[in-house]
């Protein structure tokens, strides 16, 4: 029984409610650098669009310092993919739905473990109805995509997973 107690009260269980799993004795800080359009179409607003919401992901869910200088990690990358595909084709050859596909590619870079380094593109992707046209959802569905990239980027470098 005594046993027992010894090897119970030496466990811990730690829970990370966002995922995040950073060492906050070696880990301090962050730069995130710059994301520009590097696609071949162009939403201007897209780049502004994206940086806002990183930042304030990273923010929200994490104690790390953001600064502009050497830091302990770094993110940045581009926006390198903007296309529109059409989805669901009826039954006279007409897409119903038309696909926005977002691609960014990051880099992140741990400067205290270069197995933590990831170099990756990530996409993601809303469909609308074809029957809308683009310039009237465009910054709804660049802002539903911009979070799902988001927590795909998070998820790979500072999540840890």
């Amino acid at each position: 029984m005594v046993m027992a107690a010894i090897i119970v009260t030496g466990c811990t269980i730690s829970y990370k409610f966002n995922g995040s799993a950073i060492d906050y004795n070696v880990y301090k800080t962050i730069h995130i650098g710059q994301f520009p359009i590097r696609a071949a179409l162009v939403y201007p607003p897209l780049q502004q669009t994206f940086e806002n919401a990183l930042l304030d992901y990273v923010a929200r869910n994490t104690r790390l310092q953001v600064n502009d200088g050497m830091s302990d990690l770094n993110l940045e990358g581009e926006i390198t993919g903007y296309s529109l595909s059409p989805q669901a084709v009826t039954e006279n050859a007409i897409a119903s739905k038309t696909r926005l596909t977002i691609t960014v590619r990051i880099r992140y870079t741990d400067s205290k473990n270069d197995k933590n380094n990831v170099d990756q593109s990530f996409s993601a992707y809303q469909d609308f109805d074809s029957n809308e046209m683009l310039t009237d959802v465009q910054e709804q569905l660049c802002q539903e995509i911009t979070d799902q990239l988001i927590e795909l980027i998070f998820n790979a470098t500072l999540g840890n997973w």
